[in-house]
Formats: structure tokens, C-alpha cells, sequence
């Protein structure tokens, strides 16, 4: 870079180009009053801004200027992403930029809490993705219940499972009906994040979209960007097979479904929290009910206009993501940091985008501290960091 703000990093501002939903480098040009072509050097490395367009792009996108000089916190491992082929590319890449978002967050948390370990054994027995046959997908859906100690009975909170085997879950509205869930395993600790979509949103398809995300983390960790380009099908069913046997292991469920009707499955929707929808493609892949059969009952469950909004979806509260949320308070209340100075010395984006990924209400950083979580201080030398101040280590309790 020849000339302008030392330091400045142009994959920062595709990054919150992309976080602010901004499509172009002419739109962008145009909210801030330059020339495209000023924009286009700046995001291609050719030129940095000078100092007073760099105060320009952090005022008018909502971040701290810093937030140009600092690198970004990309995975060396794929997104794996349940967008619809027709999801806008605005969208797509909003979700990829939270997504980078959320493992920036988690990485800083942890200069001060110690997360819960990342307990995922390696149950693929050197298989890859593409070796994989239906059977064995069943057999690593059992054997980490197994591990996790789940029992074969209705798996009722997905992500407390998620979060108690050390990945992180950030849950926010997309804003469109075309983008659900989306994982990948942060650079150097090694960690899966998951990131679930609000909108649309019921227990029944929490617990799916959980459980989908769960299944790339297992199956597709090794996968490269090429090969998911190339069978990104195939994987996805591989992911959703695995959610499949999850929530409804062919050991137990199958024997409790005693009417192969929408009133029989809508009764154990109720003890399981599967959709209808998802328990009709289970029995269909298990071979215990014939294509034909699921045919019909897909036809009378869109008779019924249940393709919008299942029956009990309403009931259940939808359980929410607490893990960043409790570290957050956590650093707070023990006296470590205030919000202010987390604000001007750890986090570089605006305070809104945090609570919205971290699960935090609304306004969170300008209310008062309240001690809300006690938990025992454990002493001892911080995490280097770039950008952090030495301070203690928190140990973040298994729940």
C-alpha cells in the first residue's frame, strides 16, 4: 500500500461492506460521497484511505476506526451455509460476515474466560466425507449420544448440548427467509461456531438447525471449499441425515411410531419436538414406510396448509445461545473490565452488532453493572493477545 493510513487491512472493509449489507463499491461510494474507483483501490489494497476518509468509512459504517487496522478473523476451514440457491448475494455474505463476527468475539472472550473444552471425538475412523455410507452416519449419531451420555430418549435442548461441548452459538434475525444455519471450526483453537437463524423460528426447527450444524462440525471438518462447491448436495444431506438419527435414533423412535398418519406423528411431535415434516422423511429413509406412502402424507400435511406453521409450534419457548451472553457478564461483574473500557480496548465494532451476536439485550453496554453471575476467579497471566490489557483468567464452569 503506497499511500494513505498506515496499517490499514482492505479485507476489513469487504467485511463490513458485507456486515452492512452494502452490495457494491459504487453503493458505497455513493453513501460516502468519492468516486468508485477511490472505494475500489482502498478494498483491493492498491491505496488506504487518508485519515479523514478512514473517519468517514467508520462513521457512516457504524465501527470504531480501528476496526480498519486490526486483521480479520477468518477460518482456514469452510462455511457451511443452508442458504437457498435463490438467497441473495447481499445475504449470503451478511451471514458470512457475522459468522467472522462471532468468532472475533469468541476469540477476544476468551483472553479472560476459559470456555467449556471442545468435547467432539474423532468418531469418522479415517473416513472421509465421501466414503461415508448412510450406516455409518446412523452409527456416529449413536455412538455420541453414547459419548455425551443423551441416553436414546427425545434430545430436548440441542444447543445446551452445543454449548456444553465447547461450541459457541450465536443466534440472530438474516432478515430473509432464504438463509438458516451456518458452522465452521475457528483458525488455531480449533473450536466449531455455529451461527442459527431467528426468523421463521420454532422449537421444532431450533432443534433441526441445531442439529444439522452439529453434523458438519462432526462429519465435515476436513472438507475443503473446493469439494464443497463441487458436492455441496451430498453434504448437505449428510448433515441432515445425521440431524435425523440425532433427534430420532432408529433404536427407539421408530418403535414409538404406532400410526403412520399426520395425527399419529403429530403425537409424538409432542414428546420428541420433530416436525412432522421431519419425522415423514425419517420413516421414508429408514425404508419403514414405503415412497408412495410418504407421498401422500406430504400431500395432506400441505392440505393442510402446515407447510407455513405446524401445529404446537407456538407452544414451546425456543431456547436461546448463553454462552457469550455469560462470559460478557461474567468479565463484568467479577470486576475484570468494565463495559466501557471492553468497548475502547478489547472490541472494535459497533455495540449493537455485539449484543445481537453475543445474545445480550438490546442497550446492553450503556446500562449499569449488576453482578448477575458469581463464579470463583482463578489467578493467573493472560492470554497474549495484540490488542489486549493483562488482567485474569476466568474459568467458565461446565453447566
Amino acid at each position: 500500500m503506497r499511500v494513505g493510513t498506515p496499517g490499514f487491512v482492505p479485507e476489513r472493509l469487504a467485511e463490513i461492506r458485507a456486515a452492512r449489507r452494502i452490495l457494491s463499491m459504487t453503493e458505497l461510494a455513493r453513501m460516502l460521497g468519492v468516486n468508485t474507483a477511490a472505494v475500489s483501490r482502498w478494498e483491493n489494497g492498491i491505496h488506504a484511505p487518508d485519515a479523514d476518509a478512514l473517519s468517514d468509512l467508520a462513521r457512516e459504517l457504524r465501527v470504531r476506526r480501528e476496526y480498519f487496522l486490526r486483521p480479520v478473523h477468518v477460518s482456514d476451514h469452510p462455511m457451511f451455509s443452508r442458504s437457498y440457491a435463490s438467497a441473495l448475494k447481499r445475504d449470503t455474505s451478511y451471514q458470512g460476515s457475522q459468522m467472522q463476527w462471532l468468532q472475533e468475539i469468541s476469540s477476544t472472550l476468551q483472553h479472560y474466560v476459559d470456555f467449556p473444552e471442545v468435547d467432539i471425538p474423532n468418531v469418522m475412523n479415517g473416513l472421509t466425507y465421501k466414503q461415508l455410507r448412510d450406516e455409518d452416519i446412523e452409527g456416529i449419531a449413536q455412538d455420541l449420544r453414547a459419548h455425551w451420555n443423551l441416553g436414546q430418549g427425545p434430545c430436548l435442548n440441542v444447543l445446551e448440548v452445543l454449548e456444553r461441548i465447547g461450541t459457541v452459538v450465536g443466534s440472530i434475525e438474516m432478515g430473509t427467509s432464504k438463509l438458516d444455519g451456518l458452522c465452521s471450526w475457528s483458525r488455531g483453537e480449533e473450536r466449531p461456531h455455529i451461527l442459527l437463524a431467528s426468523d421463521k423460528m420454532s422449537l421444532p426447527r431450533r432443534q433441526m438447525d441445531a442439529a444439522h450444524e452439529l453434523g458438519h462440525a462432526v462429519l465435515h471438518k476436513g472438507v475443503t471449499e473446493v469439494e464443497l462447491k463441487a458436492d455441496l448436495k451430498e453434504i448437505e444431506r449428510q448433515a441432515f441425515r445425521f440431524a435425523s438419527a440425532f433427534l430420532m435414533p432408529a433404536t427407539t423412535y421408530v418403535y414409538e411410531v404406532k400410526h403412520y398418519s399426520l395425527a399419529g406423528l403429530l403425537s409424538l411431535k409432542e414428546k420428541w419436538r420433530v416436525s412432522v415434516k421431519a419425522q415423514i422423511r425419517r420413516l421414508k429413509d429408514l425404508d419403514v414406510i414405503p415412497d408412495h406412502h410418504a407421498t401422500q402424507l406430504h400431500k395432506s400435511y400441505s392440505a393442510r396448509g402446515w407447510q407455513k406453521e405446524e401445529p404446537m409450534d407456538r407452544e414451546w419457548p425456543i431456547p436461546e445461545p448463553s454462552l457469550l451472553r455469560d462470559a460478557f457478564n461474567l468479565i463484568v461483574d467479577s470486576g475484570t473490565r468494565t463495559k466501557a473500557q471492553l468497548l475502547a480496548e478489547e472490541f472494535t465494532m459497533h455495540p449493537a452488532d455485539i449484543e445481537n451476536l453475543s445474545g445480550l439485550p438490546s442497550g446492553w453496554f450503556n446500562k449499569g453493572e449488576a453482578s448477575v453471575v458469581q463464579l470463583t476467579l482463578k489467578a493467573g497471566p493472560q492470554k497474549n493477545a495484540d490488542h489486549s490489557i493483562p488482567g485474569e483468567i476466568i474459568p467458565f464452569s461446565k453447566r
